[in-house]
C-alpha cells in the first residue's frame, strides 16, 4: 500500500477515458488499497483510478460510512437533481456549484468480482458520480453553474 501524488487540473491524463478492467488481478487490488490510502491522507470522500495517473476504471468512495469499492462501476438508473457545493482533489482549494442526479444506482464490481448494486442518495451520490465522470475524463470543472471559491486560473 502506498500513497501517491494526486495529479491536477491540466494533466492531461485527467482528460481522457479509463478502460474497462478485463481481469482483477494483484495488481487491481494494489490499485484499490493505493487508492483508499491517498484517498484517506488526502483527506477526501472518493478518488477514481486516473487521479493518480492509472487509466483503469476503478473507483474508491467513502463519505463517512465506510470504505466503498468498485471496479468498473456504471450508473444504471438516476432520478431527481440537486445542486450542491463541490470540491475535488485534483481541483484544490476550488469549490463550485454542480447539478448533479439526487438518487442513483450504480452497480460495479467488488474486489473479489462480485456484482454489487448500490442505491445511493445525498453526499454518496453525489461522490458516486463525481468519481465515475472522473473515468470519462470528465472533471467537475466542467460542470459547475457558479464558482463559489478559486475559480480555477487554466478555465
Amino acid at each position: 500500500m502506498a500513497i501517491h501524488n494526486i495529479l491536477t487540473l491540466g494533466d492531461h491524463i485527467l482528460r481522457e477515458k479509463s478502460q474497462p478492467v478485463k481481469k482483477i488481478t494483484p495488481n487491481i487490488l494494489k490499485l484499490l488499497d493505493n487508492l483508499a490510502d491517498t484517498m484517506y491522507d488526502a483527506p477526501g470522500v472518493g478518488l477514481a483510478a486516473p487521479q493518480i495517473g492509472v487509466l483503469k476504471r476503478v473507483i474508491v468512495v467513502d463519505v463517512g460510512e465506510g470504505l466503498i469499492e468498485l471496479i468498473n462501476p456504471e450508473i444504471i438508473d438516476k432520478k431527481g437533481r440537486t445542486v450542491e457545493p463541490e470540491g475535488c482533489l485534483s481541483v484544490p482549494g476550488a469549490l463550485g456549484e454542480v447539478p448533479r442526479s439526487q438518487f442513483v444506482t450504480v452497480k460495479g464490481l467488488d474486489r473479489h468480482g462480485q456484482e454489487k448494486e448500490i442505491n445511493a442518495e445525498g453526499l454518496l451520490a453525489r461522490a458516486l458520480q463525481h468519481e465515475i465522470d472522473h473515468l470519462d475524463g470528465i472533471v467537475f470543472v466542467d460542470k459547475v453553474v457558479r464558482w463559489l471559491e478559486n475559480k480555477p486560473e487554466e478555465l
